[in-house]
């Protein structure tokens, strides 16, 4: 083995949380699938043939399980809904997920291989990044579209979204939502604050990965914009073995809000998402919902105490 491997390995291995014994936890294919620029207002256009569905409170998931890796192509490919395609990349990354709790701790991990990405050059710093977006039932447009619930037209690269900087973001903080997105313009702050208060944030976890380097942990909110918290009690790891990775989220099941307590008996929205490639902002692969809870019940992931 070469030194610079050994040397990526042991940096990787050092870290506590690959000790649990990942090989006795269920996993479950989740497909990853590249979205082009359809945001949430263009879902509930008639542009998408299931906009009446949605609009009546039916889930992404209930249409679309199962044809993730045909949406891909047809995104990826600039057929559909993508002014700006990548030649050559892959539409679609499968990710077996697992997750369990341990040492007080909820742990999620994700492995894949994304392919043959090639070099977009959006970000010089991190090759991947995998992010993994969690609701506590708060947000109906989490529990019912995912990431899509934060994706709108007139963020950064979409298509209403100019030459801005505008990041995700919840239309409930904004006053005037509308085809082309919400703009800028907020609701009143006393509004604002009591959403805030009782927990209508959308939170995130992400690792930011490079090759021959350990993973960089970030964690935040998406409100009326996307912030990254610091301190943050998430943490991240990873290996990589050629072009798949093993990387494993973790925080605390109790932390201090605005991060949401995690605790049995309740249902959690979940979404991933994995820039590949050194992508950026919208250049990414994304999950339909889909829930959790802990020790036991109906959900896509279960997890047990190790």
């Amino acid at each position: 083995m070469k030194r610079t491997a050994l040397t990526a390995l042991m940096v990787f291995a050092a870290t506590p949380a690959l000790a649990l014994d990942w090989g006795s936890v269920p996993g479950k294919e989740i497909v990853l699938f590249y979205p082009g620029q359809s945001s949430l207002e263009w879902v509930l256009s008639g542009e998408h043939g299931g906009a009446p569905k949605v609009k009546n409170g039916k889930a992404c998931k209930e249409c679309h399980l199962g044809e993730e890796k045909d949406m891909g192509a047809t995104l990826v490919s600039g057929s559909k809904n993508e002014p700006a395609p990548i030649p050559a990349k892959p539409a679609f990354i499968p990710a077996t997920v697992k997750v369990a709790q341990e040492g007080g701790k909820l742990l999620v991990r994700l492995d894949f291989k994304e392919g043959a990405q090639p070099d977009s050059k959006m970000d010089a710093d991190f090759a991947t990044k995998v992010t993994m977006m969690l609701d506590d039932g708060k947000l109906p447009e989490a529990a019912q579209a995912g990431c899509w619930g934060t994706c709108h037209e007139d963020a950064a690269k979409m298509p209403a979204g100019g030459a801005g900087e505008r990041t995700k973001y919840l239309n409930r903080t904004r006053a005037k939502p509308g085809r082309q997105g919400a703009g800028d313009e907020l609701v009143a702050a006393a509004e604002l604050e009591k959403m805030q208060a009782s927990g209508q944030v959308m939170e995130y976890w992400q690792a930011r990965l490079k090759p021959g380097a350990a993973a960089v942990a970030a964690g935040g909110f998406i409100f009326d914009k996307r912030a990254e918290a610091k301190p943050s009690p998430v943490t991240a790891e990873a290996t990589q073995s050629g072009d798949g990775w093993s990387v494993t989220l973790s925080r605390p099941l109790a932390a201090s809000a605005p991060f949401k307590t995690i605790e049995v008996g309740k249902t959690y929205n979940l979404g991933f998402a994995i820039h590949a490639g050194h992508t950026a902002r919208r250049f990414h692969y994304v999950s339909l919902e889909h829930t959790l809870v802990l020790d036991k019940g109906d959900a896509d992931l279960v997890a047990v105490k190790k």
